[in-house]
């Protein structure tokens, strides 16, 4: 059985809240324009157009912001005023310099990661557009407990196996800690490495995917960020278990 010598830890809505940030702009966004539709219509609309948007402008507050103006101008069929375009920027604003929330317990397991240097190397690794998530990083307190950070546009299989050959870190000794099992489990699991889901109620419906498409045997579940030392004082064992079945 390898040793893990490096963790890797998802950001939003693994070490700090995301999720809840675009709801909630999401269902002002909805109020605002319920004169042009019905509430619940320009949510589905955003959807939709949010969706397709990620393969044109990745991931982030500001992609989910360019969605919401082009939604806007959808569903008023290009009436909408400068005065509410004004309204829906200022909210993004609001959102973009708002407090860093972390998740209870983040800082403390971290903490005591890091103090057990050098048995793993901590990346802290995150998909979205550079400047935003460089900046949450810096805000949130968090830089300190990491080996490493790491921006990318999207958690493909490719991307985790170029990051792990420029580290010199085999698969097998790599374990990704997060909330989705699209980004975080399911590419970790393909190219051999470990993973660790931590459920979050608000995960992104575009993050998720059924636990049957995920290949058993290289990932667990605990239920909260405070389980993880504990998990992998015992990983040993599980993994063995796992492999086995």
């Amino acid at each position: 059985m390898p040793t893990i010598t490096a963790l890797g830890f998802d950001a939003d809505d693994t070490l700090w809240e995301s999720e809840i940030s675009y709801i909630n702009t999401k269902e002002e966004f909805a109020r605002l324009l319920s004169h042009f539709s019905s509430y619940e219509q320009v949510k589905a609309e955003l959807d939709v157009i949010e969706t397709q948007n990620v393969q044109l402008y990745g991931y982030g507050f500001k992609s989910f912001t360019l969605s919401m103006i082009e939604t806007a101008l959808q569903v008023s069929r290009g009436t909408v005023s400068g005065s509410l375009i004004g309204q829906i920027l200022a909210r993004a604003k609001d959102v973009l310099k708002s407090e860093i929330k972390l998740i209870e317990g983040v800082a403390e397991v971290l903490s005591e990661l890091h103090e057990r240097s050098p048995q793993y190397s901590l990346f802290l690794i995150t998909k979205g557009e550079l400047f935003e998530q460089q900046r949450k990083i810096n805000r949130s307190g968090l830089r300190r407990y990491f080996h490493h950070t790491e921006v990318v546009p999207d958690k493909t299989p490719e991307a985790y196996a170029r990051l792990l050959h420029t580290h010199n870190i085999p698969p097998e000794q790599f374990l990704m800690i997060g909330n989705s099992l699209r980004s975080d489990i399911l590419p970790v699991v393909s190219i051999q490495g470990w993973a660790v889901l931590v459920p979050h109620p608000l995960t992104w419906t575009h993050e998720t995917t059924p636990g049957q498409e995920v290949p058993a045997g290289r990932w667990f579940e605990i239920r909260n960020i405070r389980a993880l030392p504990n998990f992998l004082k015992r990983f040993d064992e599980l993994a063995g278990g796992n492999q086995s079945k």
